[in-house]
């Protein structure tokens, strides 16, 4: 948990990488996008097991993981957080490599949002005034998208509910994130390995085949995916949860920039009404958050 105490530049460190490395990340998996996005989130998984088990190892945090894994209830959680990010990544590789990614952009947008509203309605927790405006005006903005498209942004919501609920039963896991991220990535090695070797026999596997670019570029997914999610867990320790709800936006800010100034993805009217309601939604939430923070650090004896 990160300290109420204060930000320590190690936190911020780490915590500054990894949303960078997660804003970059879309210029990578562009480089992918001759490859399906199955295959690639595949190789994702592979290639993570080999970093995190290792930082684990140098860290001495294995026991935690072997009692996770004869855990059968934190074993079953895992494989729901283990389920919701492989369809997370699936979501976002197909959208970065289908000329989709300002709707990666709009579904990390609109996350902290989404979550405030899972809280609401799962957790029961009781919103502010703030806080329901903010939501009720990133649900303006989507419905902008979709009548102006004709169809739901399902790219954008998909990404944004996924991530939701994994963050949300990610807390319910109760070991490390360093260890839940390597519980996460061996329950999913065996589908992944299977799939990558029944992808090879057919003939349809890119791997290995003859290209060495993208036999490196599938070699690296491990560490692109690995490394920001460790680098994550261990800043968000020495950082207090004001400072890590305004580093979040980060990532998006960065992505919807490649998307735009890089990639050349048609930034239309609809867009252009979207996009600012969510960043004032934003404002309005991250304003109302610090307020709340502040008046209960206040109260503190």
């Amino acid at each position: 948990m990160p300290h109420d105490s204060g930000d320590t530049p190690r936190g911020l460190g780490f915590a500054l990488c990894a949303y960078v490395l997660w804003g970059f990340l879309p210029l990578y998996m562009k480089a992918l996008s001759h490859i399906g996005p199955a295959e690639v989130v595949a190789h994702r998984i592979i290639w993570s097991m080999p970093l995190a088990g290792l930082l684990l190892i140098l860290m001495r945090r294995t026991r935690d993981l072997r009692a996770a894994l004869t855990n059968p209830r934190m074993l079953a959680m895992g494989r729901v957080t283990a389920a919701l990010i492989t369809v997370n990544w699936g979501i976002y590789v197909w959208a970065i490599t289908s000329d989709r990614a300002l709707d990666a952009a709009l579904g990390y947008y609109i996350n902290p949002l989404f979550s405030v509203a899972l809280g609401a309605l799962i957790l029961r927790e009781k919103l502010s005034g703030a806080q329901l405006a903010a939501v009720a005006l990133a649900a303006c903005a989507v419905a902008v998208l979709t009548t102006s498209a004709g169809a739901v942004p399902w790219a954008a919501l998909g990404l944004t509910v996924t991530w939701g609920f994994y963050a949300l039963a990610k807390k319910q896991l109760p070991i490390g994130p360093n260890q839940g991220f390597l519980l996460e990535v061996l329950i999913l090695l065996l589908p992944a390995l299977a799939y990558v070797t029944w992808l090879g026999a057919a003939g349809q596997g890119q791997f290995l085949t003859g290209n060495s670019p993208t036999n490196w570029l599938l070699l690296g997914c491990g560490a692109v995916t690995a490394i920001p999610m460790i680098l994550y867990a261990n800043g968000a320790k020495g950082l207090r949860l004001s400072t890590i709800a305004i580093l979040q936006y980060i990532a998006p800010t960065m992505i919807f920039l490649v998307a735009v100034f890089v990639f050349d993805e048609p930034f239309g009217q609809a867009r252009m009404i979207a996009f600012p309601m969510i960043w004032a939604a934003l404002v309005v939430y991250s304003t109302s958050m610090l307020r709340q923070m502040r008046g209960a650090s206040a109260a503190r004896p």
